[in-house]
C-alpha cells in the first residue's frame, strides 16, 4: 500500500482529502504545518506527499528543497490556489513532481497521484538495471517482441517463440536470444524454456513506460 502525506493549513481539506485517498487505498496521513511534515517524514517514510504551495510562516517551495535534501525518494505535488505557469515551472524545478491547482477535481488529483507513482517506479527500475547493456539488448526490434512475448505468456520454447514472431530461421532468434541472455535479461532451464529474468521484468516495465512517453 503506498503511503500519501497531505500538508495543508485547512483542516477541512485536510480531512476530505484523507478519507478521499484512504477510499482509493492509499495509507493516508497529514500535517498542518511545514515544522509537522518534516518532523513526520523524519520518522515514517511517505511515497508521495501533497504539499501546499502557501505554507503558515513558510513557503511551500522552501520545506520543498528541504524534503528533497532529506527524503530525496519521496515525491512531492505541489498544491496551490494561484494558477500560473511561473509558480508550476519554480517547483519543477526545485524539484516537484507534478504540480495541481485549487480548486482541483479529485479525479484530476488521483491521476496525478497515479502518474507521479508509476514515474518513481520507472525511475526505480531503470537505475536498478546496467543501462549500457540493457538498452544495447533492446535495441533491435526483435529482441524487443521476444521480451513482449514472454511478458505475455511466461515461458516459452525456441520453435514456438519462433512461430509466434513469424521467423522462418530459427537460427536468427537464436541469436537475438543469445544476446539477451548475455545481458542477463532472459534466462533458460534445464528442460530449455525461455523466461524473463528480475532485470527482464525491470526492463519491460521501462520499455512501457517509454513507449507512453512516446505516444503521449
Amino acid at each position: 500500500m503506498k503511503r500519501v502525506l497531505i500538508v495543508d493549513d485547512d483542516s477541512e481539506l485536510r480531512l476530505h482529502l484523507l478519507e478521499i485517498l484512504n477510499e482509493n487505498g492509499y495509507e493516508v496521513d497529514s500535517a498542518p504545518s511545514a515544522k509537522d511534515a518534516l518532523a513526520k517524514c523524519g520518522t515514517q517514510r511517505f511515497d508521495v506527499v501533497l504539499l501546499d504551495f502557501m505554507m503558515p510562516k513558510t513557503s511551500g517551495l522552501d520545506v520543498l528543497q528541504e524534503m528533497q535534501k532529506r527524503h530525496p525518494k519521496t515525491k512531492v505535488i505541489m498544491i496551490t490556489a494561484f494558477a500560473s505557469v511561473e509558480n508550476a515551472v519554480d517547483a519543477v524545478k526545485k524539484g516537484a513532481s507534478d504540480y495541481i491547482s485549487k480548486p482541483f477535481k479529485i479525479s484530476d488529483l488521483l491521476t496525478t497521484i497515479r502518474r507521479v507513482l508509476e514515474e518513481a517506479r520507472f525511475e526505480s527500475g531503470v537505475k536498478s538495471l546496467d543501462l549500457d547493456k540493457t538498452c544495447n539488448a533492446i535495441a533491435s526490434p526483435i529482441r524487443r517482441d521476444i521480451i513482449k512475448l514472454l511478458d505475455d505468456k511466461g515461458t516459452m520454447r525456441l520453435m514456438e517463440m519462433a512461430r509466434e514472431l513469424g521467423v522462418a530461421d530459427h537460427t536468427k532468434v537464436v541469436f537475438h536470444l543469445k544476446m539477451l541472455k548475455e545481458a542477463g535479461i532472459i534466462e533458460q532451464d534445464p528442460l530449455k524454456n525461455y523466461t524473463l529474468s528480475e532485470a527482464g521484468d525491470k526492463a519491460v516495465d521501462c520499455l512501457k513506460k517509454m513507449e507512453q512517453l512516446l505516444l503521449n
